[in-house]
């Protein structure tokens, strides 16, 4: 991942799982940010039955389009997370 889309997937560092109270790409939960005459944002939910999923891909979705004039869109993945897809501080950070 570079240029444009590194910089919006470092821009999702500010959406925050409030549950968890870690943000969306520490989690793993963005799973690809593919850019090209628009943003395809592929996100996953650290629970299926997420209350708040709709709440965070508008976040993610809000978030990206600050960093770009491209349209956004951020699609549901259908991986399952997994704690090993956190990045290390992450998981260290909740004692995983």
């Amino acid at each position: 991942m570079q240029g444009e889309a590194q910089k919006i997937k470092d821009a999702l560092r500010d959406v925050i799982d409030f549950e968890i109270g870690l943000d969306v790409v520490a989690l793993g939960m963005i799973r690809d940010v593919a850019v090209d005459e628009d943003v395809k944002i592929t996100m996953i939910l650290t629970s299926p039955m997420c209350p708040m999923a709709s709440f965070m891909m508008q976040q993610v979705r809000e978030r990206a389009a600050e960093i770009t004039d491209k349209n956004v869109e951020v699609i549901m993945g259908r991986e399952m997370w997994k704690p090993d897809m956190m990045e290390k501080e992450a998981r260290e950070a909740l004692g995983i």
